[in-house]
């Protein structure tokens, strides 16, 4: 790759980050404290916790931001450790939300909704629009950004080295540390998932390389929510051990349904013309798949988070057994 190439890459790839920040923070701010409240308030079975989960995070955007919010309610008392369990379930079906929309192949509107995006931030007083007007620039931001990074990429394709390079991650260790290193990285995976969307659109990874990377960007984004945890109490840090234990398990479960089943071919048949679609598709059935698994098991998962990390001092053991005791 020339010099030239390597650095229009790293503007498409500061442009892409960018463009995901400011949708983020557009929709955030959109969404404001109401809703931060709503969701403390409404968060209580299992499947309202999901729907919920699910709801909020394709709203705005983050399973990291959601997750976060998360750790927040249950330091402050406001969420209980099980309620947590549901609510960080949905939000990994929330997320890939993103990936969807990037499979779309929205590229000829990025500049028509970058430039109404500005509009309405520069020239609008109203919160509400200038909210709506970050989220369309940060969207148009996005797509240019991936434009960008894929027409730097393409020399690569007659590369024989970045290639073979590439198909390394056709074994199942090497893609998942893969996806879990870069993921934690840039703190986002709908942002990783959306740069491996546009390696395979231009034909640089296959699907059957790509599936397993996948799988680590799910454990990657758990990084996120552990920095937040730093100084809360314990059970706001047992919230992300929750969120690492349903990402590592779906990965286990996922990579046995790839090894055992024609799973990439099934995936590969519901669009043959899209690859970007095709690994959209994947992270969506990854973190569906595993909610579905592992909804039965979702109190054990909070028992095991407590066994995991359990109270330092007798005081707290008591204070956890009387709240086991009146749930």
């Amino acid at each position: 790759m020339k010099t030239a190439d390597f650095l229009m890459l790293l503007t498409g790839l500061s442009l892409f980050l960018y463009g995901m920040q400011m949708m983020e923070e557009g929709l955030l701010t959109a969404a404001g404290d109401r809703m931060k409240k709503l969701i403390a308030v409404l968060a209580g079975g299992r499947a309202r916790g999901v729907l919920i989960g699910t709801l909020v995070t394709a709203v705005i955007q983050s399973s990291s931001a959601m997750t976060v919010m998360v750790v927040g309610f249950v330091n402050s008392g406001m969420m209980t450790l099980y309620q947590a369990v549901w609510i960080i379930m949905g939000a990994n079906i929330g997320t890939t939300v993103t990936g969807q929309l990037i499979a779309l192949n929205l590229g000829a509107l990025a500049p028509i909704l970058a430039f109404t995006g500005v509009i309405l931030v520069v020239f609008v007083k109203r919160p509400a629009a200038k909210s709506a007007g970050e989220m369309f620039a940060g969207l148009g931001v996005l797509l240019i950004g991936m434009e960008i990074m894929g027409r730097a990429m393409l020399p690569l394709q007659n590369s024989p080295l970045f290639l073979k390079w590439m198909t390394t991650f056709r074994n199942p260790f090497i893609g998942v540390l893969a996806g879990t290193v870069f993921t934690a990285l840039i703190q986002s995976s709908s942002a990783s998932v959306g740069i491996l969307q546009m390696l395979a659109s231009s034909g640089m990874i296959g699907l059957g390389d790509a599936v397993y990377v996948v799988c680590g960007q799910n454990i990657g984004t758990c990084v996120t929510a552990m920095l937040a945890a730093i100084g809360t109490s314990t059970d706001a840090k047992r919230t992300t051990v929750i969120h690492v234990l349903f990402n590592v398990i779906g990965t286990v479960i996922f990579i046995a349904l790839c090894v055992l089943t024609p799973f990439t071919d099934l995936v590969r048949l519901l669009s043959p013309e899209n690859p970007s679609m095709q690994i959209a598709n994947i992270h969506t059935i990854f973190n569906v798949v595993t909610t579905l698994a592992l909804l039965p098991f979702g109190k054990r998962m909070a028992d095991w988070a407590v066994k995991i990390l359990p109270d330092r001092s007798p005081d707290n053991r008591v204070e956890t057994a009387k709240r086991r005791s009146r749930k």
